[in-house]
C-alpha cells in the first residue's frame, strides 16, 4: 500500500460518511490544516494519530504504517491549473520578494521555517464578499556565518 492508496481510501471514507476535514481533525486530536496535510500524504502521523485515523475512518490496518511513513515533500513544478492553488502561487510570485525584504528587515538575514511551523485558515464574513484569512506562523531561522 502506498501513500496515494491511503489518500484515496481517506477521500472515499470522507465522502461515504459525509465527513468534513474538521470532523476528521477533531477525531485525530490535531489541527484541521495539519490533519488534512497528513491525509494528503505531506506529513507523517505519530503512532497515536495514525491509530485514531485508521479507527475513525475505517481504514485497513496496513494504512497505519503508511500514515506514519516520512513523506517526500515534492510536487509538480509546473504552473498549477487549479484556480485556488494558482492564486497562492500568484501571491508568492507577486509578493514573495516583498515578504523576503520585510521579513529580513525585521528579523535579519534568514528564513521562516516550514518545519517549526503552523498554519490556520479562517473565514471573515464581509458585506463586500467573505474573506479568506491565512495565517502562516513559522520560526525565524537566521543564517549563520562561519
Amino acid at each position: 500500500m502506498k501513500k496515494i492508496d491511503v489518500t484515496e481510501l481517506i477521500f472515499a471514507s470522507k465522502k461515504d460518511n459525509e465527513l468534513s476535514w474538521q470532523t476528521i481533525a477533531d477525531a485525530a486530536g490535531m489541527s484541521v490544516v495539519w490533519t488534512t496535510s497528513a491525509c494528503l500524504g505531506m506529513n507523517s502521523c505519530p503512532l497515536e494519530v495514525a491509530d485514531k485515523l485508521v479507527e475513525f475512518l475505517g481504514l485497513p490496518a496496513e494504512a497505519k504504517s503508511v500514515l506514519m511513513e516520512y513523506p517526500t515533500k515534492e510536487w509538480d513544478k509546473s504552473v498549477p491549473q487549479d484556480p485556488l492553488v494558482y492564486r497562492l502561487y500568484e501571491v508568492v510570485g507577486v509578493y514573495g520578494d516583498t515578504l523576503k525584504e520585510v521579513i529580513q528587515e525585521k528579523f535579519g538575514d534568514g528564513i521562516m521555517s516550514a518545519i517549526d511551523f503552523s498554519m490556520d485558515v479562517a473565514k471573515e464574513e464581509n458585506p463586500k464578499g467573505d474573506r479568506v484569512i491565512l495565517t502562516l506562523n513559522g520560526k525565524f531561522l537566521p543564517y549563520k556565518a562561519w
